[in-house]
């Protein structure tokens, strides 16, 4: 029998430095797409998918993060009496119950894998999910929920992966296919960020992983990689000549990648596009400022 995946880690360490000077004070993950921070997104996907205890690996300066989730007596009050009773559910979906989140250190930024195996006394022996907020993914049904329904039926270790242009594959782990299934795909290996022309796929994984507590017992022995950082993407591969267990999962939706200022951008035009409330407006402006480019071309 599969053990059920309810443990998320969330590492969220990273100092933002794409994004200064607005991260000197907040964290990026704090940082608003349309009306709600990265990192709501991030929690409202992994509690779709069934998560119910959510380990944060944090540093330094992170303070705003934790207060993000806590109660906010004096603003529920003011919202009550002012009879702002939409807005005062908003605010309550925010919270979390005492003891969902966990918190733990990365002391040093030394990688994705070393801020996982971070949280390994908190995963203890479950198989867990990674959630990098980063990655927004716009889904009809949220992508963690997809590959956890595919789990059900694997076990082993997944990550969500995506067609990617071949001259871009070197921004990224990319996976060597060993067996194409659709929506699955059997792994024969993986390759942190390939030099140009020597990508064994198009296939890049990105920010959604579900892994058995192995890889943990791997990040323990693994050296630095890519970049002189300890990367998850190791450890995954070294569980693949292990037990051939690892797979690819294409999710169905659109990625956004926030970690960027042009993804940033693009993820908040097509979220305020969803939006009934803001759609007729913003695509008013958006069609006039194409029309003032083209005329001034």
């Amino acid at each position: 029998m599969k053990s059920k995946v309810t443990k998320a880690v969330f590492p969220v360490a990273g100092l933002g430095t794409r994004f200064l000077p607005a991260t000197k004070s907040i964290p990026k993950e704090i940082m608003t797409l349309v009306d709600r921070p990265l990192i709501q997104y991030a929690i409202d996907e992994a509690r779709a998918a069934g998560i119910t205890e959510f380990i944060f690996v944090t540093s330094r300066g992170k303070g705003a993060l934790e207060d993000y989730f806590d109660n906010a007596p004096e603003l529920e009050t003011s919202l009550r009496n002012a009879g702002k009773n939409q807005l005062l559910e908003v605010l309550q979906s925010t919270y979390m119950e005492s003891g969902a989140i966990a918190y733990v250190r990365q002391h040093k930024a030394l990688g994705l894998g070393h801020a996982v195996w971070c949280a390994r006394r908190l995963i203890g022996d479950e198989p867990f999910a990674v959630i990098l907020p980063d990655d927004v993914i716009a889904a009809e049904k949220p992508c963690l929920q997809q590959m956890v329904e595919a789990y059900a039926e694997t076990g082993g270790n997944m990550v969500a992966a995506m067609e990617v242009p071949a001259e871009k594959a070197s921004a990224y782990g990319v996976l060597d296919v060993k067996e194409d299934m659709g929506s699955l795909v059997s792994v024969r290996g993986m390759v942190e960020k390939p030099k140009a022309g020597e990508a064994p796929s198009n296939l890049a994984v990105i920010g959604r992983y579900i892994l058995s507590p192995s890889v943990l017992n791997n990040l323990n022995e693994i050296k630095a990689g890519a970049g002189g950082e300890i990367q998850l993407t190791d450890a995954i591969a070294r569980e693949i000549s292990q037990t051939d267990n690892v797979y690819g999962f294409r999710f169905r939706g659109q990625r956004f990648d926030c970690g960027s200022k042009a993804g940033f951008l693009q993820a908040t035009v097509a979220f305020g596009l969803a939006r009934d409330e803001l759609r007729d407006e913003l695509s008013e402006f958006l069609r006039e400022m194409t029309s003032v480019q083209s005329a001034a071309e």
